[in-house]
């Protein structure tokens, strides 16, 4: 698969738009932001008459919205003037503040982030096939090693597993494990498979949406797709659950043949695809799009299990909505979802059998005492409250918590929420109480 970016990339953006201009635009903002586009969204996803209002050019191609037009103006001139030492500074320091993540910013390779899961980064699993830019962290794809985690490999992942016999639930993240060779992919996985405690193996990848011609038996397709496919038949006949997760962001991801032809593939293994679906603006911010998404995942037995909820800070600034917003967005969606038929809505656990999650509800928050799902605004007594419930903390104690926040109809993201009440701070730290918060009770 053919992988472009930065002047290459900007050059295939006017080629394909017919616009000039556009093709500035990626070259400017692919200065700052290392995004990567690869040949089958270039060919199959992406809607290049449609640029740049297509939702997957906006999230998966360089464009003038991702950065702020100051910051735009500021690489825009030192490009100009070439000056190389400025346009240097302007650019380490504009990735530097556009770096923010959810869950706080932490540079390593094995994360121990709850009692019983363990997070590895594999070591060379860093090609993405194509970048969204809504999840792109700048300094972590852009060579700069102050922004990479330190690794330790197989060896580091086996050592913790051994300090911790309470662990059983490894996930493989990073950029893509799944751009691992298979027998480099095995030096990970066989480490759990000799651990009978580790009963759930769960893989983040892109490569079902973005590369599924690392799946297939094709001309263009990776080398060793059968191999790969063999290794998750070999985790799953160890009655181990193996889970790939996925982010899907809009139904046109999964029209393609060869994508259908991956995802079929893969579940032959006896594997489970689980997605991940973001709330992004002007991507998918219509009741209808995810409504048409969820059946589209239905129809082909992929599992949907998290509607996520964007921070709006640094690159995402421009896909995030509010959480009033998001919540508008997903209950309208379940219930025209509901309305096209099917006994069960998009987040009832019964729709997917024995193995789903029953967390499945309102949209989740990744924040630094973990993840938090916003079932929607409740009626309270001294106004209304958006409910809030803890799925999974650092602090086990927390876990299953539910707790209330003062509605906000502008509020985008934890941080800027205030406790309805002194009882609710377990969950939201909030700002300083008033008395008529006081007054709330918890």
């Amino acid at each position: 698969m053919t992988v472009l970016t930065g002047r290459r990339l900007a050059r295939l953006v006017a080629d394909r738009t017919g616009r000039p201009d556009l093709g500035h635009d990626a070259d400017v903002v692919g200065r700052v932001l290392p995004l990567t586009l690869g040949s089958h969204a270039a060919d199959r996803l992406v809607d290049w008459s449609r640029a740049p209002d297509d939702p997957l050019y906006r999230l998966l191609v360089p464009h003038r919205d991702l950065l702020a037009p100051a910051d735009f103006a500021a690489v825009e001139r030192s490009l100009r003037d070439g000056d190389g030492d400025r346009l240097r500074l302007v650019v380490d320091g504009l990735r530097e503040r556009l770096d923010p993540h959810p869950a706080g910013r932490e540079l390593w390779d094995v994360r121990h982030p709850y009692p019983g899961t363990l997070c590895v980064l594999p070591d060379r699993g860093r090609t993405c096939p194509a970048h969204c830019a809504s999840c792109l962290r700048p300094s972590r794809f852009a060579g700069d090693p102050a922004g990479r985690p330190a690794r330790g490999g197989p060896a580091a992942m086996a050592a913790r597993l051994a300090r911790h016999p309470e662990i059983t639930d490894v996930l493989l993240d990073g950029e893509d494990p799944l751009a691992l060779r298979a027998r480099d992919l095995d030096a990970y996985l066989a480490p759990l498979l000799a651990r009978p405690r580790v009963r759930t193996i769960r893989i983040a990848t892109t490569a079902v949406i973005h590369a599924p011609e690392r799946f297939l038996r094709t001309a263009d397709g990776a080398a060793d797709a059968d191999d790969l496919l063999r290794l998750l038949e070999r985790v799953v006949a160890t009655g181990r659950r193996l889970s790939l997760l996925v982010r899907v962001s809009h139904p046109r991801e999964l029209d393609p043949a060869p994508t259908r032809r991956a995802v079929a593939r893969v579940q032959a293994t006896g594997a489970v695809i689980r997605t991940r679906l973001p709330v992004l603006r002007l991507v998918n911010d219509d009741a209808g799009v995810w409504a048409r998404m969820w059946r589209a995942q239905s129809a082909l037995g992929l599992v949907p299990h998290r509607v996520l909820v964007e921070r709006g800070a640094g690159v995402r600034r421009c896909f995030a909505l509010p959480l009033a917003e998001v919540l508008d967005v997903h209950a309208e969606g379940v219930r025209l979802r509901g309305a096209a038929g099917g006994p069960y809505g998009p987040d009832s656990p019964a729709a997917y059998g024995p193995e789903a999650p029953v967390d499945l509800g309102g949209p989740v928050m990744s924040t630094e005492l973990g993840a938090l799902a916003v079932d929607g605004v409740v009626r309270r007594p001294q106004g209304p409250a958006f409910a809030l419930r803890v799925l999974r903390a650092r602090d086990p104690a927390l876990a299953g918590a539910v707790a209330y926040a003062r509605f906000d109809p502008a509020a985008r993201w934890w941080d800027e929420l205030v406790p309805y009440g002194p009882g609710d701070r377990i969950v939201v730290p909030g700002g300083r109480l008033t008395p008529e918060d006081v007054t709330g009770g918890g």
